[in-house]
């Protein structure tokens, strides 16, 4: 399977009170949201991070922090991710466009675009960094613009699956 998910922000205790998340504080955030990932993505499933995985962390400890998400990671960096490990990762960039996965392309980028390869065609854009809730990904649709949060905030904490967001963008796999 392939997913998607963003702005995690393992560490980050001040994001609980900034996005109005449902927990005590930062080590019960990181555990749930580290539960959560692996309840989903398992060792040989393909998941990428379109960034913000931690914050406010040293760099030790989010590369400890990332060793505990399963899968085969692919990092979209956004504007809170450290250098980390590159082995904790297939592959690191700031921008990647996704071909052969369904009828259209994917582009892939931390930051929300207004224009992305092919959004003229019928291509689908997903990003994060806005931490918005669901109800964004909703007016989107409405508005007839193939732009997808996947962010953390937004998908009850969980990341979002290649198929789930297909269905949605009603998009022929």
């Amino acid at each position: 399977m392939i997913y998607f998910t963003s702005d995690m922000h393992l560490g980050h205790e001040a994001i609980i009170h900034m996005c109005n998340r449902p927990f005590k504080n930062v080590e019960e955030m990181n555990k749930v949201l580290i539960r959560n990932f692996n309840s989903m993505v398992h060792k040989n499933d393909t998941v990428y991070l379109l960034g913000d995985v931690t914050h406010r962390v040293s760099l030790d400890e989010a590369n400890e922090l990332i060793s505990k998400l399963n899968g085969h990671k692919i990092l979209i960096c956004g504007n809170h991710d450290k250098k980390y490990d590159e082995s904790l990762f297939e592959g690191i960039y700031d921008f990647l466009e996704l071909k052969g996965y369904c009828s259209t392309s994917i582009s892939l980028m931390h930051y929300p675009m207004l224009e992305w390869p092919k959004s003229r065609h019928g291509s689908i854009h997903l990003h994060g960094h806005q931490h918005n809730r669901f109800e964004y990904n909703i007016q989107m649709k409405e508005q007839g613009i193939k732009r997808y949060d996947v962010g953390m905030d937004g998908n009850d904490y969980f990341p979002v699956s290649l198929n789930r967001i297909l269905e949605f963008m009603e998009v022929e796999k």
